[in-house]
Formats: C-alpha cells, structure tokens, sequence
C-alpha cells in the first residue's frame, strides 16, 4: 500500500503543536502542514514550497537547519534533537525534531521531519506539567549554575523520577538537556559578532576549554570552526 505525501500532510494539519515537512535532495520544502504556515506567518502552502529553510528563517535558524539536512541526506538519522523553533508570535521556543531521509528504490531522494513543541501549555500532555515548569527554569536559567534540588522542589518528584522522566521525554538526563540548551544558545550566537569567550561566558561556561570540547561533542566542530564555516557560507 502507498501512501501519498499529502494524505499525510493532511493529517498533521489537524495536530497543532507538531510541525511537519518533507524537502527533496536539494533541501526544499515539498509538503508542510498548517503549523509551520502559522509559524513563518503565511497564508499559502506556494510561499513556502520550492524553497529552503536558509530562505525562509531567519539567518541562524536557517543555517542550522541546512546543516541539518546535509546530514540527513547523506544518511543520519537525527532523533529528538532539541532545538529552537519560531512560534506564531515570531518567539523561539523549543522543540523536539525527529528527521530521517527518504529512501526510494534503495536511493536518498529526500527528507521528512517533525518538530514537536516542547515551550507551549500542556504541550507534554498533563502527566508531564511538572516536567514542562522544569524545562521553563532551566531555559530561563541555562547561563546560571542550575541545582538539582531546584528541580526537585520545582516538580516534587524524587531524584530517581526526575531522572527516569527526563529520559523517557527527552532521551537525556537533567544535566545532559541544560547543556543541551547551552550549546543550541552558543549556536545562535556564533552567528553575531560577539566573540566566542564572551559567548561561552553567556552561555553558562566558565571554563573556555570545556565550552570547546561540549560545543564540538554536540556539533562536531569548535566554536571557531563552526564561525569559519558560517563565514564560508555567508561568501559562498
């Protein structure tokens, strides 16, 4: 049985806090739900189709986004990355996307992705609202030395329930998500012209060596070498 794209674009057209997409090998969109329309402000499905993220979102986002697809298609599988998205009220939030090439006849001949909004009211469902106000301290605070028991008296849950939810949603630890944070913040920033030290030190990195070697074992590239390829591209 075949499924056609725009059976399922129709179908996450009615699921409001999941945005979906689908791009072909040179990285433009080919289908995308309402979601994402209300997110860039658009009114057509035509504004959007034919183009690349790098043309529709802002510099940063969509630099990290194109970064993104070069991976994808060329193999990688990228689950629950959490990242920054643009809301309706043109806002970052963040999100979990899930994007994996599409294979046909043994060949990559695109992409398809969702992003599941993570910053919005019961977005996590109502099990999960604890583990939401959490996630809203540590973005708040993500430049700060956040403590666990912070966490704790923010959620009421133990050491052990915090750990195993945090898991279960996010795929990482408390620890590992608030240097998530740190790093997806790095990342936007490099696109300016502040200079990596001072980066790091917004970003909750007192030690300039361990924000090198937690930015390369996130992006896999040094701050530096990651600000040369923005420059590369931005000539290019």
């Amino acid at each position: 049985m075949r499924v056609e794209p725009a059976d399922i674009e129709a179908l996450f057209d009615a699921i409001p806090d999941v945005l979906f997409f689908m791009k072909d090998c040179d990285g433009r969109y080919t289908h995308i739900n309402q979601t994402m329309l209300r997110r860039l402000g658009l009114k057509s499905r035509k504004d959007v189709i034919g183009r690349t993220a790098a043309e529709i979102y802002p510099t940063g986002l969509g630099a990290d986004y194109a970064t993104q697809d070069e991976q994808v298609l060329a193999g990688k599988v990228i689950e629950n990355l959490m990242e920054l998205h643009l809301f309706a009220n043109r806002e970052p939030g963040w999100c979990l996307t899930c994007k994996r090439p599409l294979v046909v006849d043994g060949q990559v001949r695109g992409l398809i992705g969702i992003s599941r909004d993570l910053g919005q009211k019961d977005s996590l469902g109502t099990q999960y609202e604890q583990l939401r106000l959490a996630l809203a301290h540590l973005n708040a605070h993500y430049a700060e030395n956040v403590r666990m028991q912070t966490l704790l008296d923010i959620t009421g849950f133990s050491l052990s329930k915090l750990e195993r939810t945090f898991r279960k949603v996010f795929q990482m630890t408390p620890q590992q998500v608030l240097t998530r944070l740190r790093i997806q913040m790095a990342v936007h920033l490099l696109h300016g012209p502040d200079s990596i030290a001072s980066i790091g030190q917004a970003c909750g990195f007192t030690d300039q060596s361990a924000f090198t070697r937690k930015f390369k074992a996130e992006v896999g590239l040094s701050p530096r070498a990651y600000r040369a390829q923005i420059s590369e591209r931005a000539a290019a």
